[in-house]
């Protein structure tokens, strides 16, 4: 199906490998294309609850393969033709997503993870924004993502700088959802995803699309998006489970519908 990446369905769960770990899993055209085809079909698969998004070998993502760039190279549209689409269709994916960063994340393989919505780290792993070391501005989605997670000022000092940010670090920023020893890394993987793909889908992506929209929502439109979302997910299978389970005592089983 894929040449770069590896995909495979476990338990709800559909796992997306960036497969270049000779190049640290950096990309190229076709490894944009093939994340993005991938992210789609998980997102339309409903057997699918939740996407996690890791590296093959020791790396998560180096940035964007330097062999490839030319200095008559228009990265702009690079840019616009490879990875914006790769991003907008992670944006609208309603499932959560979860970056499972076992290595290095660095350049727009940092931007990768940042639009995820969780992020789990090995503790050998680390995050750099390497675009100041060659002379360019962060990109991918970047400085969209990144302000919105750890604040205005810490996002410009990471940027400007581009200082190799250990996993622990990235923790005590609030970059990292949880760490997780590199010894029970696969488990530890599992046991996250797994959790969220049993939840109430349909909850989730409408938290989702509520905590984007109050970015730029003024209150009485956002009230009235939240009646919206509600009536939504008042109709749904997993809120007459919920409410039953609550009243019986019992644990609720989700089906993501």
């Amino acid at each position: 199906m894929f040449e770069t990446v590896l995909y495979e369905v476990r338990n709800r769960v559909a796992y997306i490998t960036l497969n270049r770990p000779d190049k640290l899993n950096a990309f190229t055209k076709e490894l944009n294309k093939e994340v993005q085809s991938a992210i789609k079909a998980a997102s339309r698969d409903k057997s699918v609850g939740a996407l996690v998004i890791t590296g093959a070998g020791r790396a998560f993502c180096s940035g964007e393969d330097l062999s490839g760039v030319s200095e008559e190279m228009d990265h702009g549209e690079v840019l616009r033709k490879r990875y914006n689409p790769m991003l907008i269709e992670l944006d609208r994916c309603e499932k959560p997503v979860i970056a499972a960063v076992n290595g290095v994340a660095a350049g727009a393989g940092m931007s990768l993870a940042l639009a995820c919505d969780f992020r789990l780290a090995s503790d050998k792993a680390s995050f750099i924004e390497a675009f100041i070391h060659v002379g360019l501005v962060p990109d991918a989605g970047n400085l969209y993502h990144l302000p919105r997670i750890i604040g205005h000022a810490k996002a410009l000092e990471l940027a400007v700088f581009g200082e190799k940010l250990p996993a622990e670090k990235a923790k005590e920023l609030g970059l990292v959802t949880e760490m997780i020893p590199a010894d029970t890394w696969e488990e530890g993987i599992a046991a996250f995803a797994e959790r969220l793909a049993n939840m109430p889908t349909v909850a989730i992506g409408l938290i989702k699309r509520n905590l984007k929209a109050s970015w730029h929502s003024n209150l009485e439109d956002f009230l009235e998006r939240d009646a919206q979302a509600q009536r939504i997910a008042g109709m749904t299978v997993d809120h007459r489970e919920g409410v039953s389970a609550f009243l019986e005592k019992r644990n609720a089983v989700f089906k993501g519908e």
